[in-house]
């Protein structure tokens, strides 16, 4: 499949003849032939594979093995069987891409899954310790796996928890603890459509979350060289020399940037953050590992090119580029190698290797490549927002880079360059903002209007001081000489927060965005994968066409209704947002209802009547709502109420009079959701679990 095959092959193709009555139908066809040649089918491979992912993941059971083999021996006998057709080939290549996707996570599943703890478990365990989240105040956050129970303890069944803790001394990779635990099931999603920890901890093979009674034992302490062991010890240390320098929020922040560790960063200053359009600061990705390897790389090119003799005589740009992939290695090492850091590492090593083989670094070709090894390594990375967030932006930035490279690049003065500088920070910011925009807004419910002022600010900052001060702090600090560069890093991060502040100030609340369904997704991956096919001005008409297919079916409705499953809690709609009319405000559901909702809950209904056996609501919406606290309860509510809520088992006959959300529903379903339909006059009734009987819900193994 080389061009030179393609183009002596191209006038003698018929697949995308069309007649001369429809000349645009034969221009359009033209391009479609011209762009699925060898180098842009590539491109598509990722995208063929994501859908494969996804059509997985909506199943309502798992496939059988046997009809994936039968699928892959099909199309690779396709594949045998057209292999002299190019078109026909490429397609069926696309087909087996899908059907890759497709495959990898049952793959996944059946060699890193772990049945899922279905009840919460007391008693004393020992464990390995097989990753260190992090370290902060005292506490940890680790990974245990190797799980056992001791003094007649239930058998916790799962391959490794998720263990928060609280004292004790500290633990490292590798050691063997021991002590009283309470283990818990892994939260399902708070709302539908939300993130799913069940999801993630299944592939994970993290089966259960938890967290000490008490200071736990070692009882075996890993003495042997571990390379695991030795980075995390080292980034402790970092964090350990960051918190006796800097004070909070700056400590917080450094530790974010340099270590990756996040968990002392305050709520609100994520707040700010991220209606500054400044959140991607706090997370290690392509821009830090850019900043960071690209420096490097001049760093070491020009500082060599100093010398005559030695530019004469030394590949300087490869030698460079040598030594930019092992400063992003480190820092992947450093920072905890989260999926958005991995994928920059990755596509660093092809711009980098590009340069050493003396090719074109920048391509759609690599992204899609890069993409491809982290779908492979991690396939379900592609529902978490940050791979999404990522892979967005870095094909809307090297896709904008292909169409203007070939622009000429006449010599410009100081205060030229000085402009295209700041012109490259807007460009970059809006171009990343507007290729993010759809999945941070799903997502995050969150827009950042005036974020290119806020990236224009505060980036030169991170690139020219924070970055540059982090780097070189850690490197002096088995010498002890990071004071300095330390607080240097320290007071431009007070700079960066105080940028934040104002551009959030300046925003006047006008952040928050429209509700979208998963529709939505499947729009903005659409038109993503136009963009990185296409190479022409035809690639802008597909992010352009999402616009009108996103109003008219990726828009969706607020609830009125919203039910906790493992709390108390119920929400109904009142005048100024939600009231509860159990439960209490605090509580981690009903703060991520109110996040995702936009609206305030407060603690009474002022439309609730309440007594022992339960309440009624008459709400404004002109609905009304009954929760049974009862059995008693059931005959008065189920014969006037629109919806019953109940944490007890419904009677039958309740059942055939109103709606209803009893015990059972709960179990089964999780969080629901409830919006009245005026119409129909009865709810829309939306469960966060829909696929009960998949592997990564708890009582499934059963």
């Amino acid at each position: 499949m080389t061009d030179s095959r393609d183009s002596m092959t191209a006038s003698g193709r018929s697949y995308w003849r069309w007649p001369t009555a429809f000349p645009q139908f034969a221009m359009f066809a033209g391009a479609i032939d011209n762009a699925l040649s060898a180098r842009r089918l590539i491109v598509l491979i990722p995208f063929g594979a994501i859908c494969g992912l996804l059509i997985y993941r909506l199943l309502p059971s798992e496939p059988q093995l046997w009809a994936l083999g039968v699928a892959g021996a099909f199309l690779v006998a396709a594949c045998i069987v057209v292999r002299a057709h190019l078109v026909a080939l490429r397609l069926v290549v696309i087909a087996l891409s899908l059907w890759s996707g497709f495959s990898l996570l049952p793959l996944h599943g059946a060699l890193f899954g772990t049945e899922m703890l279905y009840a919460p478990a007391y008693g004393t365990y020992s464990g390995t310790v097989t990753r260190v989240l992090n370290s902060s105040g005292g506490a940890q956050r680790v990974i245990l796996s190797e799980l056992q129970a001791l003094e007649g303890s239930r058998d916790p069944i799962v391959r490794r928890a998720r263990l928060f803790v609280r004292s004790g001394p500290d633990i490292s990779h590798g050691d063997v603890v021991q002590g009283r635990m309470r283990l818990a099931p892994v939260p399902s999603p708070v709302v539908p459509g939300g993130y799913d920890s069940q999801f993630h901890g299944y592939f994970d093979g993290v089966g259960a979350f938890g967290n000490t009674l008490g200071a736990p034992t070692v009882i075996k302490a890993e003495n042997a060289f571990d390379v695991l062991r030795f980075i995390d010890t080292i980034r402790r240390a970092v964090g350990q020399r960051i918190d006796q320098v800097l004070e909070p929020p700056e400590a917080a922040i450094a530790r974010a940037l340099t270590i990756g560790d996040q968990s002392g960063i305050s709520d609100d200053v994520r707040d700010t953050m991220a209606t500054a359009g400044l959140a991607h600061v706090l997370a290690i990705s392509g821009l830090h590992l850019t900043l960071v390897a690209g420096g490097v790389f001049l760093a070491i090119r020009r500082g060599l090119g100093l010398s005559y003799s030695l530019s004469l005589r030394w590949p300087l740009k490869k030698i460079g580029a040598v030594a930019g992939i092992a400063a992003a290695l480190f820092y992947l090492a450093l920072s905890g190698a989260s999926v958005s850091a991995i994928r920059a590492t990755l596509m660093l090593i092809l711009v980098f290797g590009a340069v050493l083989a003396e090719r074109q670094a920048l391509t759609m070709r690599n992204v899609a490549l890069a993409a491809l090894v982290l779908i492979a390594i991690d396939p379900s990375s592609i529902f978490r927002p940050g791979f999404q967030l990522s892979f967005a932006a870095v094909v809307g930035l090297v896709g904008v880079y292909e169409v203007s490279r070939d622009r000429s690049d006449h010599q410009r003065s100081v205060f030229g360059s000085i402009l295209r500088f700041f012109g490259g920070l807007a460009a970059t910011s809006l171009i990343a903002g507007l290729a993010t925009l759809l999945f941070a807004a799903y997502h995050f419910q969150q827009t950042a209007p005036l974020g290119i002022v806020g990236n224009m600010l505060a980036l030169p900052l991170v690139g020219f001081v924070v970055l540059p001060s982090a780097f070189v702090s850690v490197m002096l600090m088995p010498l002890g000489l990071e004071w300095p560069f330390l607080s240097l890093m320290g007071w431009g991060i007070s700079i960066i927060l105080g940028i934040a502040e104002f551009v959030a100030g300046a925003s006047g609340g006008i952040s928050g965005s429209p509700l979208l369904s998963p529709i939505a997704l499947i729009v903005g991956l659409t038109g993503l994968a136009w963009f990185a096919f296409f190479t022409g001005r035809e690639r802008y008409a597909g992010p352009l066409a999402t616009i009108p297919f996103v109003i008219l079916f990726g828009l969706d409705r607020p609830p009125d209704i919203l039910i906790a499953d493992t709390t108390q809690a119920v929400a109904v709609r009142d005048t100024d947002g939600f009231g509860l009319i159990s439960g209490q405000t605090g509580s981690f559901a009903v703060d991520a209802w109110s996040e995702t909702y936009m609206a305030p809950i407060v603690s009474t209904n002022s439309t609730a009547q309440c007594d022992s056996i339960g309440c009624f609501v008459t709400a404004p919406g002109g609905f009304s709502v009954a929760l049974v606290k009862d059995i008693g309860g059931f005959d008065d509510d189920c014969r006037i109420a629109d919806l019953v809520i109940a944490r007890i088992p419904a009677t039958a006959s309740c059942r055939t009079m109103t709606q209803v959300i009893d015990q059972y529903d709960l179990q089964t379903g999780g969080v629901h959701w409830a919006a009245w339909d005026v119409e129909a006059g009865e709810f829309e009734i939306r469960p966060a679990i829909t696929d009960t009987g998949r592997p990564w819900r708890p009582g499934s193994w059963r």
